[in-house]
């Protein structure tokens, strides 16, 4: 049996490319079963893996002398082998209660900080941890309880980063029946038993009924569904970074930005995806939809450093966002204040700013920095075309001379249009200015545009760069409303001026 079992192992490690000869490993130790089992087969193996092998025991100081007693077990093991040990502790039930975070997380993460800092310290390139087939089944059936999706069901990686499980393959009770075998003792931790965690009662509860009432192998199939449910993730996630840098834009604020179009369409070549995004109407079930929140999680965790406390409610509301919302909208994720500008979103780690002024903190300077431009167009011949890429918006705007009035499959009407022979020429397109007004077509008055963007709940950000068209001086037309009553087409009218606005 040992030997079957010693084979696995290295199998698993090889499959996995976990170790190299000469790496230095860190074994991480609690002196339970599983990782006794795995310090008992590394020092057998040790030698034929051409590896040095260290042993980590972190004291969570939450089972007094117990605990005291496991890290006494661990390092005599470790003597008993000649090998290097290495303990740390921490307080885990104060953290816990200091950062708001449940037991077992807190113990989780102060644990993987004590290992990370070893390995900086000793130089290690791997530490091995022992999580087993049965750690997989059950954080799979917990992550389904919670109503997970495909990255969830992928379970525990056997490689993540420095940390590796060269166990994840093997059962909790062939482990123990190698122990027994070999005489060895380990240490069995109490607090294991309480089932008024959800984990433990997975453990003793949910897992033994699955065994005994429905198949004796649900550990192995959960196990081999987390495999596949991997390769799928991989494929995901090497497509999502692919997109993400194809499409998404790091502003000089810190902020990244992407268009609703892309976020909508991040596949162009699928065209009923394409169809969605132009029209404005996200399909839940449409082909690219996956990989549209795939990039809203991305860029939440390119800004917040993981992807915790994001929920599938939050990837809704910046769906919603791209979809329902004009320029000026926006919704708050936790730290993430997420802004339509434009026809672009724009994210920014509010919690990163804790000196930002009231504004800057509701993402308003910090999105994308005012600019000012100014660009006068040609008149345009008829049914011709004058166009201007104003790319500190990245924006392209045009007028087109038109017959008036329009024939019926025409839809100018919806995106602005003037009256030719109105007009003054040249005409402006330039920034909004402090002081900036006009009697939109329909209004009965004249209107400040500051009143207008405040109305419409354009944050400042934007405020400063929103385009507007002058003729003779004055502003005919502002992105997003009316052209001016007074240039509007009307019944005498013969020839329109169409204004048009696309996103780079």
């Amino acid at each position: 049996m040992n030997k079957d079992l010693h084979r696995r192992v290295l199998d698993s490690i090889r499959k996995h490319g976990m170790f190299r000869p000469g790496d230095r490993i860190g074994i991480g130790v609690s002196g339970g079963a599983d990782s006794v089992a795995m310090l008992r087969i590394f020092a057998a193996r040790g030698t034929e893996l051409g590896i040095s092998i260290f042993v980590l025991h972190f004291h969570h100081q939450l089972r007094g002398a117990e605990a005291d007693e496991d890290e006494r077990f661990v390092k005599a093991l470790a003597a008993e082998f000649h090998l290097e040990f290495e303990s740390g502790r921490a307080d885990v039930a104060r953290e816990a209660a200091l950062n708001g975070w449940n037991l077992e997380d807190a113990a989780r993460r102060l644990r993987y900080r004590f290992f990370a800092s070893v390995a900086e310290a000793r130089g290690l390139n791997r530490v091995a941890v022992a999580h087993t087939a049965n750690d997989q089944a059950e954080t799979i059936l917990s992550h389904l309880l919670r109503g997970t999706g495909l990255t969830g069901l992928a379970g525990i990686y056997p490689v993540a980063g420095r940390i590796v499980r060269p166990l994840l393959e093997l059962g909790r009770e062939e482990l123990r029946e190698y122990l027994s075998a070999l005489g060895q003792p380990w240490r069995e931790d109490a607090s294991n038993q309480d089932t008024s965690r959800t984990r433990a009662r997975i453990r003793h509860q949910l897992i033994p009924l699955l065994l005994r009432d429905f198949d004796p192998s649900a550990v192995v199939r959960l196990s081999r569904l987390a495999t596949h449910a991997r390769e799928d993730e991989t494929f995901w996630r090497s497509l999502e970074d692919e997109r993400f840098d194809a499409l998404a834009t790091r502003e000089s604020s810190g902020a990244i930005s992407l268009s609703v179009t892309d976020l909508l369409s991040p596949l162009p070549g699928l065209a009923r995806a394409d169809r969605a995004a132009e029209s404005g109407i996200a399909q839940a079930s449409g082909p690219t939809m996956a990989l549209t929140r795939r990039l809203v999680r991305r860029i939440f965790a390119e800004l917040r450093g993981n992807r915790e406390q994001l929920t599938s409610r939050h990837v809704d509301g910046v769906v919603d966002l791209a979809t329902k919302s004009q320029s000026g909208a926006r919704i708050d994720l936790p730290g993430i204040r997420v802004e339509r500008i434009f026809n672009r979103l724009c994210f920014t780690n509010v919690s990163a700013a804790p000196d930002a002024t009231p504004d800057a903190a509701q993402g308003g300077e910090q999105s994308l920095p005012n600019c000012d431009f100014a660009y006068a167009f040609a008149r345009p011949g008829h049914a011709e075309s004058a166009s201007i890429v104003v790319t500190e918006i990245r924006r392209r705007f045009s007028l087109k001379m038109v017959d008036w009035p329009p024939a019926p499959r025409d839809t100018v009407l919806e995106r602005g249009a003037l009256d030719f022979d109105r007009v003054q020429w040249p005409l402006v397109l330039r920034n909004w200015r402090p002081g900036d007004s006009y009697r939109p077509q329909g209004s009965r008055s004249v209107r400040k545009l500051k009143r207008l963007l405040l109305e419409s709940r354009i944050p400042r950000s934007a405020r400063g760069s929103w385009p507007v068209l002058t003729s003779d001086g004055n502003v005919i037309w502002a992105s997003g409303y009316p052209v001016a009553e007074e240039l509007a087409p009307h019944p005498g009218t013969e020839t329109g001026l169409v204004i048009g606005e696309e996103e780079l």
